[in-house]
């Protein structure tokens, strides 16, 4: 695609609204869950009377949002990672704090996947140990 086509592509694709409803819709998540990422500044949509109008950077936003809750960060973290986004990219020191906030985060997943390791292998152990309760008892019915 020549570069000129290719521009206004996007010009036409980052001038596009979007409802509630779509976003909803193509998110899997409430319209609800779209109006408290409002309530709490995540993102800020524009009106058109008493309709919410979502620009591609509001899109952008709420992509970013979903995937700093699958991640597991908190609204906080959440947002410091949106406000990022709408940063000038040579912001080094918002680079580093949001490298160490994923790295607690890092070091929490792992702990939680040892403490999961641990009592999976507990559970193991207690299965075992019925299933030879189970066949010793079902031993001692054969011989009666």
């Amino acid at each position: 695609m020549p570069t000129a086509q290719r521009s206004v592509s996007r010009t036409k694709e980052s001038a596009r609204t979007f409802t509630i409803t779509e976003l909803a819709s193509e998110f899997d998540i409430t319209a609800r869950a779209i109006r408290f990422y409002e309530d709490v500044g995540l993102l800020a949509p524009l009106r058109n009377g008493r309709n919410r109008v979502y620009t591609h950077r509001d899109r952008t936003r709420l992509k970013l949002t979903l995937r700093g809750k699958r991640l597991g960060l908190s609204l906080q973290e959440i947002k410091q990672l949106v406000e990022m986004y709408d940063s000038p990219s040579d912001t080094a020191p918002q680079l580093q704090a949001f490298m160490a906030v994923l790295a607690d985060h890092r070091r929490q997943l792992e702990q939680q996947r040892e403490d999961i390791e641990i009592t999976l292998a507990e559970i193991a152990q207690h299965e075992e140990r019925c299933r030879s309760l189970l066949s010793a008892a079902s031993g001692k019915t054969r011989r009666r």
